[in-house]
């Protein structure tokens, strides 16, 4: 039976699936998420030849970064993190005489078109560098292409058509969905990493008809979901205790006022949306359309298409200044999390990204300009509702884990899209010191002990951490390094 993502997160399960820690290194508490202290620094990576996918330009990036951090405990996390998602995640193969790539999140074995995408974007720089690792790349995207195609509403995908443990839930679903839940970030995620892989290596082969269908689906999508002559054709519901896990209204969520923005059913920590304009996806997708307008621009000569896309990303920047825009006493103006187009809204952020502070690193705005650093601001402390300090640290958490839990995410986005050093700094040191004694990141940890934490094997977050010190240390900043 397919372990429940609700419920894997909430009980800790205790498997470690592919990353193959040491039974001498690794004591488990049982029935919790914490284990014993590690009694050295021994790579805790699969031996070799258990490893899913092997690089050499990221051996040889390991090697290189490795040397130049002076902490032994932060190199040996950097080298255990940075490789996790090829190392533990990545199954790839040739399909029809081409690169095909299915990537799971860690100890979940399906394919979310999010975490995928940013599972493997730490390594986009060295595809130049490594045909293996660019041929894996481009697996990854025309899968990602196909599972558009097949639905552009879904949000995480088996191998096959297995089918799964929400094949019940009250909705389009089919054999080839682990989950159907509606998350705009889903579709930019695919736009994201195929833009960056097109400027990055200059390979064009996986723009073939397939990948066009699936942006032209990506587009009609975000249209549909502007409900502007209608709910569209999505609604979903689950049998479940738990009310973030469906939507109300028979399943088309609370209602909205069509003013140009773009409904989220769903939040990138898979919860449903409150309000079902959310912000940060929108400002994620007026990104995403203008890089895919730039695409057809260039690539595939398609300058009609190119400016539809232009006009909707406008229409919906537009729309997210006149309504996603708010003004905070003690902050000036700010952007709200999620607003409904009537005049209601909820101010706060979720360490999921996209997320409010991420949003620069997703390649929208700057991260000088005043509402972002007004809206960075009331995130990181008491007037955002998920926002925890304790005894080990102080970070954002989010109602998919609840209260007291702060996830490493936020702070390594703290850390990404801050322009003070001594903030970075103390990312890093934080980060560092609350892994739990486990050589890894979490998808979160409380905030008075670091070994309460859930889910051991979360492949993004590790290498989003790798990511982090390779940012720094590259950009001659290893002074900021513990």
């Amino acid at each position: 039976m397919a372990i429940s993502r609700r419920k894997f997160f909430k009980t800790g399960a205790t498997t470690l699936a592919g990353l193959a820690l040491s039974n001498s290194l690794l004591a488990r508490h049982a029935g919790s998420g914490s284990v014993a202290g590690i009694v050295d620094y021994n790579s805790l990576r699969p031996q070799p030849g258990a490893r899913s996918f092997t690089s050499k330009a990221v051996e040889a990036t390991i090697a290189e970064i490795k040397a130049r951090i002076k902490d032994p405990k932060l190199a040996w996390m950097f080298e255990n993190c940075f490789p996790n998602t090829i190392d533990t995640t990545v199954t790839y193969a040739r399909k029809n005489g081409l690169p095909d790539t299915f990537v799971i999140t860690g100890d979940i074995h399906a394919m979310w078109l999010r975490d995928s995408s940013a599972q493997v974007w730490p390594y986009l720089p060295l595809a130049t560098k490594d045909a293996a690792l660019k041929d894996m790349v481009n697996g990854l995207i025309r899968r990602q292409a196909a599972c558009v195609c097949l639905d552009p509403y879904a949000n995480a995908f088996n191998d096959g058509p297995t089918g799964g443990e929400w094949q019940k839930d009250l909705t389009d679903m089919k054999p080839e969905l682990h989950e159907r839940k509606w998350e705009i970030d889903s579709l930019c995620y695919t736009v994201r990493l195929a833009y960056h892989y097109w400027k990055t290596t200059g390979d064009t082969s996986a723009f073939d008809a397939t990948w066009q269908k699936a942006a032209h689906l990506i587009y009609q999508t975000f249209v549909e979901q502007q409900r502007k002559t209608g709910k569209g054709p999505y609604n979903f519901q689950r049998i479940t205790e738990r009310a973030s896990d469906t939507l109300s209204n028979d399943g088309w969520g609370n209602p909205v006022n069509p003013v140009g923005l773009i409904v989220s059913s769903f939040r990138p920590s898979d919860d449903a949306t409150l309000f079902g304009f959310l912000i940060p996806s929108n400002l994620f997708a007026v990104t995403s359309l203008r890089q895919l307008a730039e695409l057809y621009t260039t690539v595939a000569g398609d300058k009609a298409f190119a400016a539809k896309c232009t006009a909707l990303a406008n229409e919906v920047e537009a729309a997210v200044q006149k309504y996603g825009v708010v003004e905070r006493a003690g902050y000036g103006k700010v952007y709200a999390y999620e607003v409904d187009g009537y005049g209601n809204y909820i101010c706060m952020d979720d360490a999921n990204i996209p997320s409010l502070l991420a949003l620069p690193y997703l390649g929208y705005g700057n991260a000088t300009d005043g509402i972002y650093q007004n809206t960075r601001r009331l995130v990181w402390g008491k007037d955002n509702p998920w926002f925890f300090a304790g005894k080990a640290a102080e970070g954002v958490g989010g109602p998919h884990i609840g209260n007291d839990y702060i996830w490493p995410m936020s702070l390594i986005m703290r850390a990404m899209t801050s322009i003070n050093d001594d903030e970075i700094r103390w990312c890093i040191k934080t980060l560092r010191d609350t892994e739990g004694g486990t050589g890894f990141m979490h998808e979160s940890f409380h905030k008075d002990d670091p070994a309460k934490f859930t889910r051991k094997w979360f492949a993004w977050a590790n290498t989003l951490f790798g990511e982090l010190i390779v940012k720094v240390v590259n950009g001659g900043k290893t002074h900021l390094l513990p």
